[in-house]
């Protein structure tokens, strides 16, 4: 369940905090911080999109679910974007599962009022297409790296992109949660994650998995983590 808390003067989303004044003073009023425990939905699958969300310090899988109950992840979202692109484009309901993998907060707006502010034009438009086009690259990549790259490589990938999110070292996380998220076995997961913690770059203990050695595990991954970064260094922050 969202817990309210006050509206901050100055959020830490970098969408948002890239708006000129004037525009972010239109969306101000209509911002609501909001604070997410782990594993909250934000989107049940076949529910209509009532409110777009900006995190700061969330961490956000999407994650495509088939009728087998076979899941895959698409996407990742943190602080550098927002979460309900859908609702830009005249769609009521994702088709993908959106939950906070980390909890964390977020800023909430009514995805009508977004809407209009968004057909205003202006900086707005151009900073959330732009994040439109860095997802949708994210999206290809990372069909891309399920389909080609071992899977070692992907949980190293993937470990980076939560910590560049949560900017935390020590990561609330369990080998099933990374399992769920991936779309793979367990055992797979079990045997990626004790080789990293042999060579020494993460330690983990049941539920917790801690960052040691960053720039190892950078090259340990594969390409798709320093393409998918690319995609989003032309957004403003």
């Amino acid at each position: 369940m969202a817990v309210r808390t006050q509206t901050r003067v100055s959020p830490t989303n970098l969408l948002l905090t890239a708006l000129p004044p004037r525009e972010y003073k239109r969306l101000a009023p209509h911002l609501e911080l909001v604070s997410f425990a782990a594993k909250h939905a934000l989107y049940p699958p076949s529910k209509a999109i009532t409110h777009v969300y900006f995190p700061e310090n969330a961490v956000i899988p999407i994650v495509l679910c088939l009728k087998d109950g076979r899941t895959t992840e698409v996407g990742m979202v943190g602080n550098e974007g927002f979460v309900g692109i859908h609702a830009l484009f005249g769609d009521s309901v994702i088709p993908y599962h959106c939950f906070t993998l980390i909890g964390g907060n977020a800023y909430r707006i009514p995805a009508d009022r977004l809407l209009v502010e968004f057909k205003r034009g202006g900086m707005l438009q151009d900073i959330l297409l732009g994040y439109t086009q860095a997802r949708l690259s994210q999206f290809a990549q990372i069909s891309a790296c399920n389909c080609l790259h071992p899977l070692d490589k992907r949980v190293c990938r993937w470990l980076l992109m939560v910590h560049d999110r949560s900017m935390l070292d020590e990561l609330s996380l369990t080998q099933e949660d990374i399992a769920r998220v991936l779309g793979v076995r367990r055992t797979g997961v079990t045997e990626a994650v004790g080789s990293l913690q042999q060579k020494k770059l993460i330690s983990y203990r049941y539920g917790r998995i801690t960052i040691r050695n960053r720039k190892r595990l950078e090259r340990a991954t594969c390409e798709c983590y320093g393409i998918i970064n690319s995609g989003f260094n032309h957004l403003p922050g």
